[in-house]
């Protein structure tokens, strides 16, 4: 490369890495592997040492990824919390050794494993739990306190009341929990979350609580950011102090005198992964003694006193022996490669989906291949590639017929996806009556997967509205339900009838309507009678609602077998009216059709609750400013938002003017 390839390139890993940050951070949705981001900032770092002249004062190398999102209230860090510096090998970590030891007389560190969540940080005053918020860019982050409480392992009173307190740990969801919740996103046909990080993030940035609370959060705490009213002298000694004060803090953690001993539990931590019920990418050094971090000090980004040690994917190759085919509710076949068994991330697999035809096109995959595998965030298994293909093997085709029903198959709308175009096709019917029962749908407590398959063999059901004319009896005749499991059953079907409208409109398994779709549906229309017989130009009306979105919902209630559905649903006395119906909103509303971005910090409201009152008198919040916004509600510190409504010449207004706003309606 010349001189003017390498400036090129630093440019491109700058743009290429700022924009997985975020994916990563802000919208916790990658696109690629962690050990892949890590090449390219590792490249990055390797380029701007040896060619200074090409660091710029915003490389990505001299900050943390994250940012405050604008739907939280941000936090003002007292103490910065700082990323960790990589090594990838044990090299590296000799090097980190020989760095402390020329400041630090004999360092004695702290190994311990590095938990694959979302930072955060913990505050308490008199022992009682007070905010909490995330990492950010390390010096601001984002007011999560509501959130933070709904963690199930974060104590909200310490056994011990201090005036003061901060922790930081690692908010992290459990592998079983995160495999119950893909399931449930498969089984929906959503898109699933990639690894227990990504879930954890995106459960814990959710505006409403109550969706965190269902995710089963979880923390480990491992640091002390501040503390008054105690003094603590080593890292060790501080976290046996947390245990103390009733935190849940990391499972096992290793003193250790020697650089030799720091890559002995490395190794032993690493081999540990796949026995744990969560996940971790790397182990931690650091140096125990407090005194030695204040000399050791940090750089831009990095503390000195620590080091984080990156576990490289673990990849094998297996043979391709089949490709199993799935229907969903929708009719969407998926390919399933089966695969001779392998040990991989501490654990036996033998599937890994395929995702689509164009999939198996792209990676060239044939039954008998030899390919080689991986587990997505250490969870999930995928194919990779193939590495050999057998002799005299032939590309794979996806079958012209439905395996559950013998109908045709056919793509539409040019999506990726292959359906069944058979409507009563039995695979579909199952899966159709598992969704209408689920937590997010109809709720029905007590109707799995199983109990539904046993009343589909006895012919008690044949579509889910069947569930509503079963019998005590006819649960009974099912194995193992007693006379009281069987009458909570019932009690619990019946209790789904008086569910909100939107319940029933997302149990329908409308193509493209999710919950949040089914709400706005519910808003929009007050009655399902309203919702069936709406235009597409009439469901168009509604924010956030596309052409295929409104043509899906109108195509729906258009067919004969849909309005025979919505007479059964009344019929059975099932709920068909908004129960959480908004007031209308008065037409001389200021709020009504405008757009408004909420900047910097508020004397009086959050940022959250300034949001409700402006979409509740018919306005929109955006995250951030454009020439399509409307007002810029500013706050103290307001930032580069504030800069980019000047420069666009967007009106400008603060609390009181807001407030008066909101009066002028009242």
């Amino acid at each position: 490369m010349d001189i003017n390839d390498i400036k090129a390139r630093a440019e491109e890993l700058r743009r290429q890495i700022n924009y997985h940050n975020i994916r990563y951070y802000n919208e916790d949705s990658p696109e690629i592997s962690d050990f892949e981001y890590d090449m390219l900032l590792r490249e990055l770092e390797d380029i701007e040492r040896d060619y200074p002249q090409f660091k710029t004062p915003d490389s990505p190398t001299m900050k943390v990824g994250g940012e405050a999102a604008a739907k939280f209230s941000p936090v003002e860090h007292t103490v910065p919390m700082e990323s960790l510096h990589d090594s990838f090998s044990h090299d590296e970590i000799r090097d980190f050794d020989r760095r402390v030891r020329e400041t630090a007389e004999k360092p004695v560190y702290v190994v311990e494993p590095k938990i694959d969540g979302l930072s955060v940080s913990a505050e308490y005053r008199n022992g009682i739990f007070v905010r909490g918020s995330t990492r950010g860019d390390g010096l601001v982050g984002e007011d999560i306190t509501e959130n933070l409480k709904t963690v199930r392992t974060l104590p909200m009173k310490l056994n011990r009341p201090l005036p003061y307190l901060e922790v930081r740990g690692e908010v992290y969801m459990s592998i079983e929990s995160f495999e119950e919740l893909v399931a449930g996103q498969e089984e929906r046909e959503e898109k699933p979350f990639k690894n227990p990080r990504n879930a954890a993030a995106g459960s814990l940035r959710q505006k409403d609580a109550k969706i965190t609370k269902e995710r089963k959060l979880d923390i480990f705490v491992f640091n002390i950011q501040q503390i008054e009213g105690e003094t603590l002298s080593s890292h060790k000694q501080s976290l046996d102090y947390l245990q103390e004060l009733g935190f849940t803090t990391l499972p096992f953690y290793y003193k250790c005198d020697t650089v030799d001993e720091v890559l002995e539990k490395i190794e032993d931590i690493g081999s540990r992964r796949g026995e744990l019920p969560f996940q971790i990418d790397g182990a931690v050094i650091k140096v125990d003694d407090f005194s030695q971090r204040e000399v050791l000090g940090s750089t831009a980004k990095f503390p000195r006193w620590a080091e984080a040690y990156k576990y490289p994917p673990e990849e094998k190759e297996t043979e391709l022996l089949d490709v199993e085919i799935n229907v969903g509710r929708t009719g969407v076949l998926t390919p399933t490669a089966i695969f001779a068994p392998i040990t991989l991330a501490g654990t036996t697999v033998s599937r890994a989906t395929l995702h689509n035809e164009d999939f198996i096109r792209e990676k060239d995959i044939r039954i008998g291949d030899t390919v080689i595998l991986r587990k997505a965030g250490e969870i999930i298994p995928e194919v990779v590639s193939v590495s050999k293909h057998r002799d005299g093997s032939v590309p794979f085709t996806m079958p012209k017929t439905c395996p559950s029903c013998g109908s045709p198959v056919a793509y539409e709308n040019d999506e990726a996806a292959l359906r069944c175009t058979n409507t009563d096709c039995p695979a579909q019917l199952m899966r159709h009556m598992i969704h209408f029962v689920s937590r997010d749908a109809m709720d029905i407590d007590g109707l799995g997967e199983k109990v539904l398959h046993k009343l589909a063999e006895k012919d008690l059901i044949s579509s889910p509205l069947d569930l509503y004319r079963l019998t005590k009896e006819d649960i009974m005749s099912l194995e193992n339900k007693k006379d009281k499991s069987s009458d909570n059953l019932i009690r619990a079907i019946e209790k789904s009838k008086g569910n909100d409208l939107y319940r029933i409109v997302f149990a329908l398994g409308i193509r493209h309507i999710g919950q949040k779709a089914a709400k706005l549906l519910a808003d929009r229309f007050n009655t399902l009678d309203e919702i069936a017989s709406a235009s597409v130009e009439d469901i168009l009306t509604i924010e956030g609602f596309g052409d295929i979105m409104a043509e899906s919902t109108a195509a729906y209630f258009a067919l004969e077998s849909s309005k025979k559905l919505v007479s059964e649903i009344k019929e059975l006395g099932i709920n068909t009216k908004n129960l959480s119906e908004k007031k209308p909103v008065s037409e001389n509303s200021p709020f009504l059709g405008k757009t408004f971005v909420i900047t910097g910090t508020l004397p009086n409201y959050k940022r959250t609750e300034a949001a409700e009152i402006i979409e509740s008198l018919g306005g929109k919040v955006a995250s951030s400013v454009s020439k399509k916004t409307d007002f810029v509600l500013a706050g103290e510190e307001a930032g580069s938002k504030l800069t980019k409504a000047q420069t666009l010449g967007i009106k400008i207004i603060d609390e009181n003017e807001f407030v008066s706003m909101k009066n002028s309606v009242e």
